[in-house]
């Protein structure tokens, strides 16, 4: 049966493969992307005319009026998968003095999904793409009145999803399913090509466990869950992710920068 599926950051890397993996399964892929050539290439590669949503998730405007737009068109999601994800850019501020990281890595696709939950059933899935590089985040960073360097910014906002992950799995306790999931380390996108300066693993590596994260029955208990692909297994999170005192401190630093971007 055919499911509707979107996926951010979907014109390359990852994104796109996992898009061109669940259209060829017969799914219906909604794509978004931030640049509309981008977001063109990408429908021809997949074919069919999948629709496409432009949004700059580093501008919580453009994060709203995705999740509008993708609200209008649709009554129905049965998943979400927030792909979307920086490391290295040249400017890491944003308009409103955030780290690019934080704001495209947690806050965006927090948002997105808030607003999209009325269209999300039960059974639907909400796949967080989190990492390997997880660490314990300085608070004053999350809020902007701190600047870090690439890799520490990265680490910190990946511990963030996958703690706004799991405490959103315990309030929606009846549905959708929350995960938060590492592809795997070091896989051949963009990102670890410019960051790392390596060619990578094979990306399909990624892209399948992502489509059994949104689709497979092996994930249809596994809200609040954390899966590793590196060791193919679900398995603990960093431990600042278990920290109750420290997910307590993230998610009310969340919450507030969230509301004061309105």
């Amino acid at each position: 049966m055919s499911k509707t599926i979107l996926i951010t950051g979907a014109t390359d890397g990852i994104g796109l493969l996992t898009a061109k993996t669940l259209a060829k399964s017969g799914h219906n892929v909604l794509l978004h992307g931030r640049s509309p050539e981008k977001l063109e290439n990408a429908a021809q590669e997949i074919g069919g005319s999948p629709e496409t949503y432009m949004a700059d998730l580093s501008r919580m405007d453009e994060v709203h009026a995705l999740g509008a737009a993708v609200r209008q068109q649709h009554s129905q999601l049965d998943a979400i998968i927030n792909n979307a994800g920086v490391l290295k850019i040249r400017q890491t501020q944003t308009p409103d003095g955030l780290d690019v990281r934080f704001m495209v890595n947690t806050f965006a696709p927090y948002v997105l999904t808030r607003d999209l939950l009325p269209i999300l059933p039960a059974h639907a899935r909400i796949v967080n793409l989190s990492s390997a590089a997880q660490a314990p985040v300085d608070m004053e960073a999350l809020h902007g009145r701190k600047q870090l360097d690439d890799m520490s910014a990265y680490a910190q906002s990946k511990l963030a999803i996958t703690i706004w992950s799991r405490e959103l799995a315990k309030e929606l306790n009846d549905g959708p399913v929350v995960v938060a999931v590492n592809p795997g380390s070091l896989l051949a996108s963009k990102m670890v090509k410019e960051g790392f300066g390596v060619e990578g693993k094979d990306m399909q590596i990624g892209a399948d466990i992502l489509c059994e994260a949104a689709l497979g029955e092996s994930f249809a208990d596994a809200s609040g869950k954390y899966f590793d692909n590196d060791s193919g297994a679900f398995a603990s999170p960093h431990a600042a992710a278990l920290d109750a005192s420290h997910s307590q401190e993230v998610m009310q630093g969340i919450e507030a920068v969230v509301a004061k971007l309105g």
